[in-house]
Formats: structure tokens, C-alpha cells, sequence
């Protein structure tokens, strides 16, 4: 019998067009840029290459067209020597794209048109099943379509896998969709459409929980950029994790980072508590790199970072 494949990952590929300038313009206004990037991007993608750079044992499902763009995917994911046998192509729709702004004090504004990867189909995630029932760890997203989850939710289940969501990009979910998920990771603003309770600290964030837990999540992770990560749990006293101090150079892909960072320390059995120290480092070293992918901290960077966090002060300081 084969061992257990640590982490699968469905979710979108899209490329991504970064370009910064001085501030970001407000409706109707042209800026002048001063840098612009092309790579590799899509929430999926971003978060199975930092699972892969970070230790984890990935298997990654996501969809491309036959376009010029689809290269910059298969070329990266080979750069990376990463298992592009799950990468389908769609022979009518494009390659995803996200059109990403970013200012000179790394806040930033994205418009994501998935393209291919809204349209994958049964037959492909079938095709995947044999990988599901396998997974001891499943992260998705909400750049895909999300018709074929609930049956990949179900292989893994057969396996007792972790199901973990990152409701993102931001929109209305039903209490059903939301049940399939041990674990859901929003931001502020997802956690505020998902909930009805506009998040904007502790004391907010714990009342979003309560309202998703009673939608029947069983944990809930609310990320929160330099303020931290609050966790509630069903049934247990909500805790929050204060971020780790680093130069940000672009937050863009750091909530990436962090649902990639948490997948592999769950997938290696860490606690919660130790998965979400493991997730935020991660997520911290991600944004001293300009980029998405590319700024995706390898395992190594990970351990060095780690041997200069004082861990018992660390959790010593956790409420």
C-alpha cells in the first residue's frame, strides 16, 4: 500500500503582471509606474509552490489554456521540479491573469480574470482521485469553479485528511460549502463578507468566528497582515498570534505563503499552535522579496529564520 501523499492542492494558475508606482490610482487616474514584473501567480499555484519550497510533499491540480501564457506556467513548475502531471489545458479558454498594483509602501490592489481554471471539469478531478483518497492535507481555494470540491473534499475524507479553505478572493459562501472544511483561513475583508461582522480587531474577529463555527467550521483562522493570526477553535478559548518582525518589501502572495506554510507543518503533524508559529514565518519571510512565487521562502531559509525566533517568548506572548 502506498504511503499517505502529504498535501494535494486544487486551485487556479494565473500570470501575474505586477507593476508598482508611487501611490495606486483612484478611479479614473493614471499613475506612473516605475518597475514592472511578469511570473507565475494564481492563489493555488503560489500556495503549492510555497508548500513545495518549504518542506511539503505536494501534489498540485490546476487548469491552463494553449496560449503564450500557459509556458510561463509549465516552465516555472519544471524549473522547480515540481509534478506538473495534474496541470490540464483547455483548449477554448485562456490562461488565468492577475493585473496586481502595488505602492511604494507595499500595499496592493489585484484584479484576477481565472480564465482556464474556472472550467475544470469532473473527468480531471476524477482523474485526480486516487491522489485525494491518499492526502493527508487539502488546501483549495476560490479561484476555481467550485462545482468539483465537494467531491474532492469527500476522497480525502475517505483518508480522515485535513480539508483546510482559503475563501479567497472574497465572496458569499453557503453554510454547506462552508461545512465541508476542518479549517477556513480568511483574511479581514473575507472574514467580514463570510461572517456579516466587520473584522478589524480581536474583538471583531472573535465575534466572525463564532458566526462561521456556527455555520459548522470546525477551526477558524482569521489572518490579519502585521497585527497577526487569530485562532478559534470550536468549543475552545480564541488565541491570537502576533506576526513576526521583518523589512516587508511587498505583501503581495503572503496570505499564499501562510495557507502553504500551514498545510506542510499539518502535513509533518505539527500542533496547531506550532503549524501556525510555522505558517507565519513563512508568510513573514515571503514579503522581504518583491513577487509572488518567486519570493516563496525555501526550507532552509525557513530553519535559519526559525533558529533567531525566541519560540518560548514567542508563545509566551500569545493572548
Amino acid at each position: 500500500m502506498k504511503e499517505p501523499l502529504k498535501i494535494m492542492i486544487v486551485g487556479s494558475f494565473v500570470v501575474d503582471l505586477m507593476a508598482r508606482s508611487e501611490t495606486l490610482p483612484i478611479p479614473g487616474q493614471t499613475v506612473k509606474g516605475s518597475f514592472f514584473k511578469m511570473g507565475p501567480g494564481g492563489k493555488g499555484s503560489n500556495q503549492a509552490v510555497a508548500a513545495f519550497r518549504s518542506g511539503g510533499d505536494v501534489s498540485f491540480l490546476t487548469k491552463i489554456g494553449r496560449d503564450l501564457f500557459s509556458s510561463v506556467a509549465l516552465d516555472f513548475y519544471h524549473s522547480e521540479k515540481m509534478d506538473t502531471s495534474l496541470v490540464f489545458k483547455d483548449a477554448t479558454q485562456n490562461t488565468g491573469i492577475a493585473l496586481i498594483m502595488v505602492d511604494e509602501k507595499s500595499q496592493n490592489s489585484i484584479s484576477v480574470v481565472p480564465g482556464a481554471c474556472s472550467s475544470i471539469t469532473f473527468q480531471e478531478i476524477t482523474k485526480a482521485s486516487g491522489v485525494l483518497k491518499r492526502a493527508k492535507v487539502f488546501l483549495t481555494q476560490l479561484e476555481t469553479n467550485l462545482d468539483i470540491i465537494p467531491y474532492a473534499v469527500g476522497k480525502v475524507r475517505e483518508n480522515q485528511g485535513t480539508t483546510i479553505l482559503n475563501p479567497a478572493p472574497a465572496q458569499p459562501l453557503s453554510d454547506a460549502f462552508l461545512a465541508l472544511f476542518d479549517i477556513i483561513t480568511p483574511n479581514e475583508t473575507e472574514a467580514s463578507i463570510l461572517s456579516g461582522v466587520k473584522v478589524v480587531n480581536r474583538e471583531s474577529a472573535e465575534k466572525a468566528a463564532d458566526v462561521l463555527i456556527g455555520k459548522g467550521v470546525k477551526t477558524v483562522l482569521i489572518t490579519m497582515g502585521a497585527q497577526g493570526v487569530f485562532l478559534k477553535e470550536r468549543g475552545s478559548r480564541s488565541q491570537f498570534f502576533p506576526a513576526l518582525p521583518v523589512k516587508v518589501i511587498d505583501t503581495t502572495g503572503a496570505g499564499d505563503a501562510f495557507n502553504g506554510g500551514l498545510a506542510v507543518a499539518l502535513s509533518e503533524e505539527k500542533s496547531l499552535q506550532d503549524s501556525i508559529l510555522f505558517a507565519t514565518a513563512v508568510a513573514a519571510l515571503s514579503v522581504t522579496k518583491i513577487g509572488t512565487a518567486p519570493s516563496m521562502p525555501l526550507r532552509t531559509e525557513v530553519d535559519q529564520f526559525f533558529s533567531s525566533v525566541d519560540k518560548d517568548a514567542y508563545f509566551a506572548s500569545i493572548e
